[in-house]
């Protein structure tokens, strides 16, 4: 697919950086693969630009700052506390 040609020795290098051991069949089915995988982003090079609007607009409303909760609310409901902290159960 691909006119990149991918030969076995880059095969064996990314193989060997990803620490997999490939034997020579392997090496040959991946270059093919690499190739494949390469004509697909040439493809992807070719694909036209769309028109897009030149001003976006944010739908967002603005962020606004509240209060939060004090230590003491935020630990009203807390089955339990320690040293003003949520406390868990012990994961071992």
């Amino acid at each position: 697919m691909s006119d990149t040609p991918v030969d076995a020795d880059e095969v064996r290098h990314v193989a060997e950086l990803a620490r997999v051991d490939l034997d020579e069949d392997e090496v040959e089915e991946f270059a093919a693969q690499f190739a494949d995988i390469l004509g697909y982003f040439d493809a992807l090079d070719e694909v036209p630009e769309v028109d897009r609007e030149d001003e976006l607009v944010n739908v967002m409303r603005p962020d606004e700052v509240h209060d939060g909760l004090t230590q003491e609310e935020a630990l009203s409901n807390a089955a339990e506390t320690e040293d003003g902290f949520f406390k868990g159960p012990r994961v071992s």
